[in-house]
């Protein structure tokens, strides 16, 4: 209920719905120049309500975040107001790439007499315009065609791309209508010139393409802050760890958030799946009123005319779960119709076809709790790396140690109790008994609180390593995965890459070793190695060699090979030779170099003699229950391994970057080093941080530097101050390292 003045101009049954946007006419009750009083009277929502929820991700807040989320702007205007303005693109592909634009406006006269102006549109030094007449009170789209303005056909249009296929170039549209001399409404937008479209491939997958380019899609699911908390600063550092874990897309479940997150998602070049929630009234359609139809209808409408001329959206989804039944289907797609929506449209996030617009391409299958890695390249009924799974993921991910005593009381700090539960989620998640059981089996037990995060991150790499590194080698029978989540609403124990304070988890870095452009892998099914090519140009002549160590470090295996890959490519090289030959845990180890001999990419495993087992047969959408794990309790026996390190930090910019070289000088294999950045003032992590890598393991002998770049506005100036670094490891006791100018 709204009062403005002590008038009331809105009732409860008018304003309803979280998703809608709103306008009133206060001409008559406003007092221009004068205090104006405004009342606003709220209620929380009820299970009845088209409204945010928090499922299972975490506990909803006390209010069910009631009360205005978004911005309110008092806005004034001539006779003729301008709403809802957008750009369509319809893009040429070929050699030589054209674009035709078709702009769009509503006029509506407010005034009580009939009003003749010219709408005016300026893109760039291209001009456009055309005469409009309205009668009072009139109403009427505007559109300026291609076919008519000969302008709008541009010949070398700058398009908008993912951030890995291009740059993300955008352009800015004016429009102006003019009525007896004077401007009466003015709308500026960024729009970009870009094409996206879909199909149904061969393998009955839904395959993207940008521009005409395929595109994997790997992306993560989005949480905003659960208590709505919009902070421009916070959405740039998240979205800049997605682009750094070598991700190109976000999902939104429900979670319809600020116009900064979609501005700054265009900007950075990366794509948005937008959708409804699940779990709810949303999808509770044969319970729905003519109310609930009305609400969902307005709520659609207002979500497509704010997100329609975001370049970064990639697809809407009309349902999360399960598709809308048929009636409510119709009226969501009659809407995406009349409103230009430009992207694909998916029924729901599920396979589940329906009768209005046939199979979806996608999956929901899961899973959502521990599995081995070798799950995502066996199994073919689930989860596993073939079509497109719209929400997955290898299950929990603790935090850092200094993340944990910041989120729960020292006392329950360890051993892990109902404290650390209460952060974990709801339903089937209320616990991370699964994803600690299996590292019992696997690594042995925790003997302490450092020993069981030591485990956990090292179990979170190879989990998530693996989940993206296949669905990159069966692209494109897989088409896309989401990552079930990216990042928590507030300090949780599932389901992230980076934690509720920014810090990147051994998760984290293991995704983003598996996203490197230019990538050598091992497959756990075949036991091949793999070299993915994920530029659009072809690599030249490369160097694979693949080195399998055993426990004491000794090698028991080495194979080289030259490989070319041609653009967007895969290629499977040899096989590591049968497993009885090596101790019961051992490492493998690969490198890519170029032709002169510079590393492109390295990565290492540790694998067991005793595979890891499941029962396919008794598989849920959110688990498939192991049978038998890997052994990886001889890496207790790894000898300590003694590092020497050296840093220097130089200023880029607003950045501050800080090379650490690492030497091991010892005769053993020093695994999973973790660097780790401290502000000096409070001993907390230095946070955002973009490590080239990090949780990274050296065999003897071996030298590596790694590069770090945190803001150099938050932490103070001069080198080495405001900041500690230092390094720890599976076998390598924490020390500290001293950073020094160069």
């Amino acid at each position: 209920n709204i009062w403005l003045n002590g008038q009331q101009i809105a009732t409860s049954q008018s304003v309803a719905g979280t998703f809608r946007t709103y306008e009133f006419d206060v001409t008559a009750t406003a007092r221009p120049g004068k205090k104006n009083v405004l009342a606003v009277e709220v209620f929380p929502p009820t299970a009845e309500d088209l409204a945010l929820t928090w499922v299972d991700w975490n506990p909803a807040p006390p209010d069910k975040d009631m009360g205005l989320w978004r911005s309110v702007f008092v806005t004034t205007s001539g006779p003729v107001a301008e709403r809802y303005p957008h750009v369509n693109s319809q893009v040429r592909l070929g050699a030589e790439p054209s674009a035709a634009l078709t702009v769009v406006a509503t006029l509506r006269n407010n005034s009580s007499e009939p009003v003749a102006g010219t709408l005016q549109g300026t893109i760039g030094d291209i001009r456009f315009e055309q005469p409009v007449a309205l009668e009072a009170g009139e109403t009427r789209r505007v559109t300026f065609a291609p076919e008519e303005f000969k302008q709008l056909q541009f010949a070398h249009p700058k398009l908008w791309w993912p951030w890995e296929l291009g740059k993300p170039n955008l352009y800015r549209l004016t429009l102006a209508f003019e009525a007896n001399g004077q401007v009466s409404d003015r709308q500026t937008m960024e729009f970009g010139i870009r094409q996206i479209t879909s199909k149904l491939n061969a393998s009955g997958a839904l395959e993207f393409f940008v521009n005409g380019e395929p595109l994997l899609i790997r992306g993560g699911g989005w949480a905003p802050d659960m208590m709505l908390r919009f902070d421009p600063k916070r959405t740039a550092e998240e979205l800049a760890y997605v682009r750094d874990a070598g991700l190109n897309t976000i999902r939104l479940e429900g979670k319809l958030i600020d116009r900064d997150f979609f501005e700054q998602a265009d900007r950075a070049g990366l794509l948005v799946m937008a959708g409804w929630c699940c779990c709810d009234r949303w999808e509770l359609w044969k319970q729905w009123t003519a109310t609930d139809d009305r609400v969902a209808s307005e709520s659609l409408r207002s979500q497509i005319r704010r997100l329609r001329n975001h370049p970064s959206l990639l697809v809407w989804l009309n349902g999360s779960d399960n598709p809308p039944i048929a009636r409510v289907e119709r009226m969501y797609l009659d809407i995406l119709h009349s409103l230009d929506w430009p992207n694909p449209v998916l029924s729901s996030a599920s396979a589940r076809a329906t009768t209005v617009s046939g199979p979806s391409g996608v999956k929901m299958t899961g899973p959502y709790n521990w599995v081995a890695p070798a799950y995502w390249y066996e199994d073919t009924k689930a989860g596993g790396a073939r079509g497109f799974n719209t929400e997955t993921s290898p299950g929990p991910a603790p935090m850092p140690r200094e993340s944990l005593e910041r989120m729960l009381p020292a006392a329950h700090v360890w051993p892990i109790d109902d404290f650390w539960n209460f952060h974990a989620g709801g339903g089937r998640f209320k616990t991370l008994d699964v994803f600690n059981q299996a590292l019992d089996a696997r690594y042995g037990p925790a003997k302490s609180l450092d020993d069981y995060l030591k485990k956990s991150q090292v179990m979170a790499y190879e989990g998530e390593r693996a989940m993206y590194e296949a669905y990159a080698r069966n692209r494109y029978e897989s088409t896309g995965v989401i990552q079930w989540m990216l990042n928590n609403a507030w300090p949780g124990l599932i389901w992230h890459l980076w934690d509720y304070y920014l810090v990147p988890g051994g998760g984290y870095y293991g995704v983003r070793k598996a996203n490197e452009p230019i990538h050598i892998q091992f497959s756990y099914d075949d036991a091949l190695v793999v070299v993915s090519n994920r530029e659009r140009r072809a690599t030249g002549l490369l160097h694979a060699t693949a080195a399998v160590y055993n426990l004491d470090s000794s090698v028991a295996f080495r194979r080289q090979t030259a490989v070319r890959l041609g653009p967007d490519a895969v290629k499977k090289l040899f096989a590591i030779l049968p497993l009885p030959r090596f101790s019961s845990a051992y490492f493998l180890g690969l490198t890519l170099r170029d032709a002169g001999g510079r590393v492109v990419s390295r990565n290492l495993y540790w694998l067991s003699k005793k595979a890891d087992a499941w029962d396919s047969e008794h598989t849920h959408y959110y688990l498939t229950p192991a049978t038998a794990y890997a052994d990886f309790t001889g890496l207790e026996t790894l000898p300590p391994a003694k590092l020497s390190a050296s840093a220097t930090e130089r200023k880029e910019g607003n950045k501050r970057v800080i090379s650490v070289t690492l030497r091991n000088p010892s005769s053993r294999l020093a695994f999973f080093i973790h660097l780790r950045l401290r502000r000096a003032n409070d001993g907390l992590d230095a946070v955002p941080v973009f490590w080239s890598d990090n949780d990274i393991s050296l065999l003897p002998g071996e030298r590596r530097t790694l590069t770090a770049r945190i803001p150099a506005t938050e932490f103070g100036s001069g080198v080495g101050r405001g900041v500690l670094l230092d390094a720890s490891g599976w076998n390598v006791a924490r020390f500290d390292i001293t950073v020094s100018g160069r």
